[in-house]
């Protein structure tokens, strides 16, 4: 590589690290306030001292943070990281920019599964929250595999796969309100409930779960890294380089359903992180996964951070389900990719 060429790649990958760090920092930032912030204020100072004082600590302060903010927050961060990634791996798998978890119908089907977890009482353990998550994992899974072969087959478009996953969104969001119909008043609130993607269900259980999910995850996407940059390039120009890539796009895809049941199987339905996010991170990034793996999850826990911040403010220090907020912003970015793509 001549040295003028070598310089440039230099500049670039140290402006992707400032950028990875600037948003990592902003990421921290928001925790902190998004921790400061309920019916109970607390101050930069409170939030502080709360957390140094661990989970042992006797002040009011330090039991709100740790049994109640403290899984809110690390749950938001786990969930808006594990929808982000899953929506830029999804988008790279099947070459489709309006690809995501919610427009291919995937959300849907596991928060059906969970519906039907939560209506049949089905518990693991005498754990409910392990059969809810189960079931969601079952249903993300048998969408992801049924996705996973309708793009393999003869003349199937990007654009018709995008139009598959909507029918399959109004198959299972039909099916999990013909439960509520038939459910019991009680079980058919907490469906409902389930639909609009709630931080209040988190606990330390969501927190470990999603977490570890997220980590496992992204520790396997990245060591495909190099095989993922070569297919946004084309599958042909992979396939030439000896990547394997049908077996690929199915471990993707089983990794990506593992990420979304994990988000959708304790707080329930986030829309449009999954596509808002990656997107941002493209713009901001280019294409490279080496740096755009890591953004684009810092970028999808931004985002669901600063829904819940915004939650708040907005019902007076209580809480908006976080999902309300995220289709509010992530409606009309979908109408403008769509005519952008248009145009």
């Amino acid at each position: 590589m001549p040295s003028g060429n070598r310089n440039l790649y230099r500049q670039l990958n140290g402006r992707r690290l400032l950028t990875g760090t600037v948003l990592f920092a902003l990421m921290l930032a928001l925790m902190v306030v998004d921790l400061g912030m309920g019916s109970s204020g607390m101050g930069f100072g409170d939030v502080l001292a709360a957390l140094m004082a661990g989970p042992e600590g006797r002040t009011p302060h330090t039991a709100i943070l740790w049994f109640i903010r403290l899984p809110m927050t690390l749950t938001c961060v786990f969930v808006g990281g594990s929808l982000s990634l899953a929506g830029l791996q999804i988008q790279t798998i099947t070459n489709n920019a309006l690809a995501s978890p919610y427009t291919l119908g995937i959300t849907a089907g596991a928060s059906f599964g969970a519906a039907v977890s939560i209506t049949l009482g089905l518990s693991v353990a005498g754990h409910l929250w392990v059969g809810t998550a189960l079931f969601a994992l079952l249903f993300a899974l048998a969408v992801s595999l049924l996705i996973f072969h309708l793009g393999r087959m003869k003349g199937m478009t990007p654009n018709t796969l995008i139009l598959s996953g909507i029918i399959m969104n109004f198959f299972f969001q039909a099916l999990q309100q013909y439960l509520q119909y038939r459910a019991s008043p009680e079980i058919a609130q907490v469906i409902s409930g389930w639909t609009f993607g709630n931080l209040q269900r988190s606990s330390w259980v969501s927190v470990a779960v999603s977490g570890g999910l997220l980590a496992a995850g992204a520790a396997l996407l990245s060591g495909w890294s190099w095989r993922l940059t070569v297919l946004t390039t084309g599958e042909e120009r992979a396939r030439s380089l000896g990547i394997p890539v049908e077996r690929l796009r199915l471990h993707v895809f089983l990794i990506c359903s593992f990420l979304i049941a994990g988000a959708v199987g304790f707080i329930g339905t986030v829309a449009f992180v999954g596509l808002v996010a990656p997107h941002c991170a493209k713009l901001m990034l280019g294409e490279d996964q080496r740096y755009l793996l890591p953004c684009a999850t810092i970028l999808g826990a931004l985002l669901l951070l600063a829904s819940s911040i915004a939650s708040k403010m907005l019902s007076g220090g209580s809480m908006l389900p976080v999902g309300i907020i995220t289709s509010i912003v992530g409606v009309p970015f979908l109408f403008v990719l769509l005519m952008k793509k248009g145009r």
